[in-house]
């Protein structure tokens, strides 16, 4: 299980991102296709880790709203 942030990105795409997986980012013409694409992509990341034994990060991040 792993946590992403999802947020806007340019000409209407919605950009996602593994902070626990450096550099696994995907997107999608919506919500849903964005997480769709994360998924598909952190089962890569972690399947080219494990191909070339390197070791797996652990998930190490909690997220806050903070109201300013």
């Amino acid at each position: 299980m792993r946590q992403v942030v999802i947020y806007p990105g340019e000409n209407g795409y919605w950009v996602v991102e593994c902070p626990s997986l450096p550099g696994c980012v995907s997107q999608g013409k919506s919500k849903e296709e964005a997480i769709a694409n994360i998924k598909e992509a952190i089962r890569g990341y972690i399947a080219a880790l494990e191909q070339d034994k390197l070791p797996v990060p652990k998930e190490r991040f909690e997220t806050f709203v903070v109201a300013v």
